[in-house]
């Protein structure tokens, strides 16, 4: 945080904005569209809702452990099991983890579509070096300490709100004054599983609220002005993904098919076109992309260092992976962060990535629901939005997932691999001393029988 007093109201939103919009829609919207087509607004709207709910969930929690919050927090507050805590707190880091590689993926399809810029040298692709050194270049400036103000975020997060609001109404203004084609929303899909499908595969895109309960300390009246910001800054969200989605099927429904990764800058394309500002239109939502997704990427590494730290403290991380006592986050813990993240996006596609993520949050998110729903009888807790959260994620996950085997099931086998692993790491670490018991109790009964 930078020195002098904590952030305000404004900025506050400007960070939950910035870590949703940052490079969520640039992601993830070619992977939902591929789903559910023309309803993908309606998914995006669905996810939204379950999110919000979920943020309440967090509000209410955190007002009741009197602003100390965060998840890990709330499971060992409420509950008293630290192996639990443990384990959602790396569920959380490697959602963080998916959601940068996911990002960096996106960063690096964006600034190939640059004029001049070439997709491979010779016989070797540069999408995987580019999101590479994308996430390299962000570490290193955390490791100098380099930080946005929350002034500098104000005017960066507006400038990339204001880009994609615009996009959106000039999308909708074109399909209704200049497009011989009716707009479609999807409506006969409404009573289908594909938009609930499609709603688990986006949550990850609302996942940026969430950064703000780690930066307690450097806000104004955190408690109320987290509740306030979260309130503000999903329906924000909700509102631009809707416009973005409905106007980028409109105009470009092609694209989302052959490239959806890049989808958006087909539609500005086509929509600049109009008054002859085809390439210029196309260039504005590339930088505009290069820009949302490498700043999410910052963000989020510095919030996910920040987090780290404190379960470091908590003696919920090695010792190995950093150390506490280090100013700002530790430098290891940075480098390590960003070398999974890297082999992430390296390795990974985009469809298995973005879906790990949303696994992961769609767990976390419903487990908080549910821990605010146990505790309904307390005043901070409202009963409805705490039950939509905890069945909304509980609905998601196995429909998702099913999607994923029926139709995709190289990346469902991906995902559960990449979840089979993160259990069992969390288990084997966080269960160490049984583990060690019952094996020295079978050394010492085969030596009793030799």
């Amino acid at each position: 945080m930078p020195d002098g007093p904590g952030l305000g109201l404004t900025e506050a939103v400007s960070i939950a904005l910035g870590g949703m919009i940052g490079g969520g829609i640039y992601a993830v919207l070619g992977v939902v569209a591929g789903i559910t087509g023309a309803a993908t607004w309606f998914a995006f709207l669905l996810a939204g809702v379950v999110a919000l709910c979920a943020a309440h969930s967090y509000v209410a929690l955190n007002e009741i452990v009197d602003g100390n919050g965060g998840s890990v927090t709330f499971v060992q507050y409420f509950t008293g099991n630290a192996t639990l805590a443990g384990m959602v707190g790396w569920t959380l880091l490697f959602g963080y983890v998916g959601s940068m590689a996911m990002y960096a993926f996106a960063f690096a399809e964006f600034g190939l579509t640059l004029p001049g810029v070439p997709d491979s040298v010779g016989s070797v692709p540069l999408r995987p070096v580019v999101s590479v050194l994308a996430v390299a270049g962000f570490v290193g400036l955390n490791l100098l300490g380099a930080r946005a103000t929350g002034s500098a975020e104000n005017v960066l997060v507006g400038l990339k709100v204001a880009i994609l609001l615009l996009f959106g109404v000039g999308g909708l203004a074109y399909g209704y004054l200049v497009s011989t084609e009716p707009v479609k929303y999807g409506v006969s899909q409404f009573a289908s599983v594909g938009p609930i499908m499609a709603a688990g595969v986006s949550f990850v895109a609302f996942q940026g609220w969430q950064l703000l309960f780690y930066d307690q300390e450097g806000i104004e009246g955190a408690s109320a002005t987290i509740r306030k910001a979260v309130y503000v800054s999903i329906p924000v969200a909700v509102l631009v993904y809707l416009l973005v989605g409905i106007a980028t099927y409109h105009l470009a429904p092609g694209a989302l098919q052959a490239n959806p990764h890049t989808a958006l800058k087909d539609a500005a394309s086509r929509m600049a076109g109009v008054v002859g500002m085809a390439g210029a239109g196309a260039l504005v939502i590339s930088l505009s992309a290069l820009f949302s997704t490498g700043s999410a990427i910052n963000a989020t590494l510095f919030s996910a260092g920040y987090f780290a730290k404190g379960m470091l403290s908590s003696d919920l991380l090695p010792d190995r992976v950093g150390d506490s006592s280090e100013s700002g986050v530790p430098h290891r813990t940075l480098l390590l962060l960003g070398a999974v993240t890297a082999a992430f996006t390296a390795y990974g596609s985009l469809e298995a990535i973005t879906n790990f993520a949303s696994v992961a949050f769609i767990v976390v998110f419903g487990g908080m629901s549910y821990l605010a729903f146990r505790n309904r009888d307390r005043s901070e807790v409202r009963t409805a939005p705490t039950a939509v959260g905890t069945v909304g994620a509980a609905g998601f996950l196995p429909v998702m997932l099913y999607h994923l085997y029926t139709a995709n099931r190289h990346t469902f086998y991906m995902v559960l691999a990449l979840t089979v692993a993160v259990v069992a790491v969390e288990l084997l670490y966080f269960e160490r001393d049984v583990l060690e018991r019952e094996i020295e109790t079978v050394e010492e009964d085969l030596s009793d029988a030799l």
